[in-house]
């Protein structure tokens, strides 16, 4: 529950409203200064004097919206007027930001003229790359729109009208799939006959419902042909031939109910009389037409939407405008077409039947969703949308000839999406596409795991490597059919190792590397019936590219076989484990985190050296730090002579590298720090490799980074095995899995 003085403090405290410009250029010099205004500025006017096009080169307006209202219909609220709408337009200028990365300026123009907003918005073309209409009253919003999008070459979009369309529209696509209905079919009632009841109908027509299935209702009853009271040209096209005129006589074995009106129209005793497996989109706000409660009650074979997110099946504008226009601006479209709107729709209503991503499991309760009568449209978190949504609106400009600077690779384009998620999207797609499609086995041996499961159902479609499921088959099997997955025969490989040809020829192996160790025959019998052991064998008989395991496990549970079966890489006497921690605009690696306790000096070394080599097999120029509580011998103890003593040793066996140290973290990461105090440093720009003194350190400062300093940390990344092993643990989510998996197959390629 939002108390009042909770919103009004939220949008009070600290600098007032909900948004600021902040500068995308340093601006800390005089330099910086002569670049940015006189007399550097007056080279990219010039340009853009000649050519306009260079705008989108020189300035923000490829990737600027303006949000425009003049506050006569604001949701909930009605024309409470331009300035009192300000905050819901700073709200939405927001979510442009929050979802798609796209950037807003908020235009609320004191006038409930239509011929003066047209002309206000007009003017404003050079400003923007595209314009979004918000909380103008029907009728004077569909003139409005229209009008505007006949004078202006940026995109025009009122998102009260199309919004909750698309949105439902994908929805209804959905629910009529459940239910088995076909859309040319079925009879949908229109509670709301303003800018979004016309909207949705006019978007189901051209999704396939028949317009002479589908009955408006507003204030006066059932629009219907010859009345004239409260009629104009919009609500005309949808005039029915009928002599039922309200909305209880028209609900009678209605398949579908889309209500964007008010509270409280739609009785039980409507739902009721609707037809078998009826569909009702109750969608006002803040309170729905019938609340979900009262239309559960009376139909226990009904599938219901409405705008609320304490309900299944939430319809929510920002599943629409933020990528339909991230879309629109990333090929400069002159405008927003229906074909753009339906591309929207339907992409939304496919990414409703993959997988859900822990991350939106999380951000709901962490429930299992599927798609089914209680998920036909997806979460508004979903951070998937934006790479389903906005290629798709992308697409249908360049199918109908409205984009201006076409995608030529889409592939590269939906990197570049992931890139506006945050640093850690684009790291790991990068990691991603290196793996797809090189044909590599990695093993899992907990097999069993609903995580593993649907992380192995994302590794096979993003096609980046062959899992390897060792466990139970009769209880994979049912698992993956109780999870919803769908794996083809050859996708996948099953092994239960007390049933595999290869048990005894791995004994026979396994006895022979541990006999000295210990290990009978009989031991070695009984320990390859371990999923753990027995795919360490698969991996050191070349039957498996990698290994990753310790879901369900303690990391020795993991590394121990690690170490006995694949061993420790040639030349090599220590092993380590580091964390690639990923930031909003950078990558630090962190070791070790997980393994040494207290390595001395030449351990320290050699820890340094695996993770500086395993940094470049990543792609990354390492540049280390080897941290204590010391700079460069200003305090003498034996824990820092120690970092020191590694430092010089490493600096003497690998004069290649980039290595300072002993020194403090903040000087390891601040290049004015090591320029005003320690200019001898060969370390000039922030150190990326933190090598820590000790396991404690090092655990300590990657959590700290990763709970605090919202740091993704992928990891541990296990160093000095002959072959890629790589640990989990209990924290970790599907997504993780999956990341850490792209990893193992990109080091197989190195």
């Amino acid at each position: 529950m939002i108390r009042k003085q909770d919103a009004l403090d939220y949008h009070k405290s600290g600098r007032p409203g909900k948004i600021e410009v902040v500068s995308s250029k340093p601006c800390a010099t005089q330099r910086d200064l002569s670049l940015a205004y006189t007399p550097g500025v007056a080279d990219p006017c010039l340009d853009i004097e000649k050519n306009p096009e260079d705008a989108y080169q020189y300035t923000a307006k490829g990737n600027l919206v303006a949000v425009v209202s003049n506050g006569t219909a604001v949701l909930g609220l009605g024309n409470i007027g331009a300035l009192a709408g300000k905050p819901v337009m700073e709200g939405k200028g927001v979510l442009f930001k929050r979802f798609a990365d796209v950037d807003v300026f908020d235009i609320e123009l004191n006038t409930e003229d239509p011929d003066e907003i047209i002309k206000a918005v007009k003017l404003l073309e050079p400003t923007f790359g595209g314009i979004n209409l918000e909380d103008i009253k029907a009728p004077e919003c569909f003139y409005i729109e229209e009008e505007l999008k006949k004078i202006m070459g940026i995109p025009v979009f009122h998102d009260d009208q199309h919004g909750t369309a698309i949105i439902s529209g994908a929805a209804l696509v959905n629910a009529l799939e459940i239910v088995n209905k076909k859309i040319s079919e079925v009879k949908v009632v229109f509670s709301g006959a303003g800018a979004a009841g016309i909207a949705c109908a006019k978007l189901y027509e051209s999704l396939g419902v028949k317009r002479e299935n589908m009955y408006l209702v507003d204030t006066k009853g059932v629009v219907y042909k010859g009345r004239k009271e409260g009629m104009n040209k919009y609500k005309e096209y949808f005039a029915q031939d009928t002599d039922k005129h309200t909305l209880a006589e028209i609900m009678k074995g209605a398949d579908c109910f889309c209500g964007v009106s008010k509270k409280g129209v739609l009785t039980k005793e409507m739902v009721k009389s609707m037809a078998d497996s009826p569909i009702v989109f109750a969608m006002a706000n803040p309170d729905p037409e019938i609340t979900y409660p009262d239309a559960v009650s009376v139909r226990d074979d009904i599938i219901m939407a409405t705008g609320r997110s304490d309900y299944p099946n939430q319809v929510n504008n920002v599943l629409g405008f933020p990528f339909i226009f991230r879309g629109a601006l990333d090929v400069r479209a002159s405008t927003i077409n229906n074909e753009m709107k339906i591309a929207a729709a339907m992409a939304l209503a496919k990414l409703a039947k993959e997988d859900i991503p822990d991350s939106v499991l999380r951000a709901y309760g962490g429930k299992r969703i599927e798609f089914g009568k209680e998920y036909i449209i997806p979460k508004p978190f979903d951070p998937r949308v934006l790479l389903w949504e906005a290629p798709a609106v992308a697409e249908a400009a360049m199918f109908t000839n409205v984009a201006k600077n076409p995608i030529l690779d889409f592939d590269e384009y939906k990197d570049k999406l992931e890139g506006r998620l945050g640093k850690s999207h684009e790291v790991m797609r990068f990691f991603i596409n290196k793996a797809q499609y090189v044909n590599k086995k990695i093993v899992f041996p907990e097999g069993e795991e609903s995580k593993i499961l649907r992380a192995a159902q994302i590794i096979i479609d993003e096609g980046i490597a062959k899992p390897v499921l060792i466990g139970d088959k009769e209880m994979i099997v049912q698992n993956i059919v109780d999870l919803g997955l769908h794996f083809e025969r050859e996708d996948i490989e099953i092994i239960e190792p007390a049933l595999s040809p290869n048990l005894n020829k791995y004994a026979e192996d396994f006895f022979e590397l541990r006999q000295r160790k210990g290990v009978t025959k009989l031991d070695a019998n009984r320990l390859l019936k371990n999923n753990n052991i027995f795919g360490m064998m698969m991996v050191r008989n070349g039957d498996a590219d990698g290994l990753i395991s310790g879901l369900t496990q303690h990391y020795p549970d993991t590394v121990k076989p690690a170490l006995q079966i694949i061993g420790k890489a040639d030349g090599t006497s220590t092993v380590a484990g580091m964390y690639m921690m990923i930031f909003k605009n950078q990558r630090v690696f962190i070791a070790d985190a997980t393994i040494n306790i207290n390595p001395n000096a030449e351990q320290l070394a050699e820890i340094t050296l695996l993770a500086a080599d395993k940094v470049k097999k990543l792609g990354v120029t390492p540049r280390i730090a080897m941290l204590s509580f010391s700079n460069f011998g200003s305090t003498k103890h034996p824990y820092s002579d120690k970092v020191r003593i590694a430092t010089e040793i490493i600096k003497k066996q690998r004069p290649d590298l980039l290595v300072e140290g002993e020194m403090m973290a903040d000087t390891a990461l601040n290049p004015e720090i090591i320029s005003e105090y320690f200019p001898f440093s060969n370390l000039k720009e922030k150190a990326n490799v933190l090598i820590c003194p000790d396991l404690t350190s090092a655990n300590i400062a990657y959590k700290l980074l990763a709970c605090l300093g919202s740091a993704v940390a992928i990891g541990p990344i296990l160093l000095g095995i002959k072959k890629p092993v790589y640990l989990l643990g209990p924290g970790n989510y599907v997504d993780d899995i999956v990341n850490i998996t792209a990893m193992a197959v990109y080091e197989t390629e190195k």
